[in-house]
């Protein structure tokens, strides 16, 4: 049995935690029912996973905090185009979908939307992303496994799981063989330590999401000047 619009409206108190057997048809409905905007949906092997799109305080602050991080660290690259178009649908019809937290686009091929257009980025037009992230506060668990398998699969370069309450960036890139593999260097932020995204994240605990930033950007201008 697949997954009725219905169930999913009766819910609305809380996210679900398991992907539910669906077809790209189950999947059309949820996306085009206004009722359903501020929800976040995964498709991935004929199921559906659904997630609240509304934010926590934790979730928000990661989230707002790694947007300062792309800004900074380009910023430090002048010249080097770059569109941060987080939480945006990213589809690949008609077998996956995806909402990540943190989408990355580098160059000037990025995704622009056009009037009459459906507004979510049609992977079938539009490259994939360069990075894509998921900051996991209640999520780690499929992060690290369902969505990786379909990050991986969309054949997306890099793709960073930000734990929250370990305080932990966990980063992989995309080998030859489809695989994700992690890593220590950003591919995207060619030269970043991901050492250095879990110092800033690890501030968080004393200071507020702006001062973590300037505190990142202080540290990259000093990678730059080495």
């Amino acid at each position: 049995m697949t997954v009725s619009t219905s169930i999913i409206l009766q819910s609305q108190e809380k996210s679900f935690s398991e992907w539910k057997n669906a077809t790209w048809q189950d999947y059309i409905a949820f996306r085009n029912n206004p009722h359903t905007e501020i929800l976040r949906l995964f498709y991935y092997q004929n199921k559906l996973l659904v997630e609240m799109g509304t934010e926590g305080i934790n979730h928000a602050t990661i989230c707002d905090l790694f947007t300062l991080v792309f800004g900074f660290w380009f910023s430090q690259n002048p010249g080097q185009i770059f569109s941060s178009l987080g939480g945006c649908l990213l589809e690949k019809p008609p077998k996956q979908a995806a909402a990540p937290d943190l989408v990355l686009y580098l160059g000037g091929d990025f995704p622009r939307w056009k009037p009459g257009e459906r507004r979510y980025i049609n992977l079938n037009q539009w490259r994939v992303p360069n990075l894509v992230g998921e900051i996991a506060d209640t999520t780690l668990a499929t992060d690290l496994d369902e969505k990786k398998h379909l990050y991986a699969e969309l054949g997306i370069p890099e793709y960073w799981v930000i734990d929250v309450r370990g305080q932990w960036v966990f980063a992989f890139q995309l080998q030859e063989n489809g695989v994700y593999q992690e890593c220590e260097q950003s591919l995207t932020l060619a030269g970043l330590p991901i050492d250095l995204l879990n110092q800033t994240l690890s501030r968080l605990n004393e200071e507020a999401n702006g001062s973590a930033a300037i505190w990142f950007a202080q540290q990259i201008a000093n990678l730059k000047a080495e």
